[in-house]
């Protein structure tokens, strides 16, 4: 019964071995390239025709190679560039692209890796090429939406004349810095501008308020004296009208008028409350004392 089973199994071995190399899925998200004795005769589940699922081959004789139909993210090396200021700066910069023709992919590069590599050195240089002939201002912030619409088509155009089977999808820019050697002589520079900046706005402010310090002084000058002026014309007009009517009131009555000017003579001799006078006491100058404003 042994002996009997043993052709059935190795019969069924070869069967699953054949089957098993007959056989394979290509899934949604996947290319297939069928390779013959080595050499591509076809591909399956391509952008233009999609068809996945269970497929086919001759066993032995052919074998397949799966590319990703996704849309791919490459990271590339930071790299020195000088723009068009003379100024360095460090980017790094990512892709997005997707193997757009897989028989002139893996004609060309034959592996993930190579791609890479071949993509990455297509960014540098054509960052390079863009980014030189821009400023360090437009590189940073400026204009780096039309410089990154720029380096795609660049690269787009080099990885078609190169043959390699991909589609360029965007090139963009994560960072663009300066050199770690080159921040703090930068940031000097930038300190440096902006202390003189502060001075000069310092000296203006000054200036500017010397100005108006000596404005409101010569106003203030203006005013005391205009002031000093009117007053002493005011304070001439009141003395010659004061005058004017001493004048009449001493030529009406002449009694009240020595009265008027000796009430002067004691506002201004004794007012002070510290004068001593040595007088008799019948004096002509205290007869008003005596007698008040009767007295003749």
């Amino acid at each position: 019964m042994n002996r009997r089973f043993v052709p059935l199994a190795v019969l069924a071995v070869g069967v699953l071995i054949v089957v098993a190399n007959t056989l394979f899925v290509v899934e949604q998200r996947e290319q297939a390239i069928v390779l013959r004795l080595g050499e591509p005769v076809r591909v399956i589940n391509t952008f233009a025709e999609s068809s996945p699922g269970l497929k086919a081959k001759i066993p032995f004789i052919e074998n397949v190679i799966k590319l990703d139909k996704r849309n791919l993210a490459l990271e590339a090396e930071q790299e020195e560039i000088i723009a068009a200021d003379q100024e360095r700066l460090v980017v790094d910069a990512f892709v997005r692209y997707r193997i757009s023709d897989p028989l002139q992919y893996y004609r060309t590069l034959r592996d993930e890796r190579t791609a890479r590599d071949r993509i990455e050195r297509l960014v540098n240089s054509s960052l390079r090429q863009v980014l030189g002939s821009a400023t360090s201002n437009d590189i940073i912030s400026g204009k780096r939406g039309q410089l990154m619409l720029q380096a795609q088509r660049d690269v787009a155009a080099r990885a078609a004349s190169s043959r390699l089977g991909v589609q360029i999808i965007d090139v963009r820019i994560k960072r663009a810095d300066l050199p770690a050697a080159n921040q703090a002589a930068v940031y000097r520079r930038m300190k440096t501008s902006r202390e003189q900046e502060a001075a000069q706005i310092r000296a203006i402010g000054e200036q500017q308020k010397r100005e108006i310090i000596a404005g409101a002084d010569k106003e203030v000058a203006i005013t005391l004296a205009t002031a000093s002026e009117e007053g002493e014309k005011t304070r001439g007009e009141g003395d010659a009208q004061r005058t004017r009517i001493f004048a009449q009131s001493f030529g009406k009555d002449p009694g009240f008028a020595a009265f008027y000017r000796s009430m002067q003579a004691y506002e201004q001799s004794l007012g002070q409350g510290d004068t001593t006078m040595v007088l008799s006491p019948d004096s002509a100058f205290f007869k008003y004392f005596e007698r008040g404003p009767s007295a003749r």
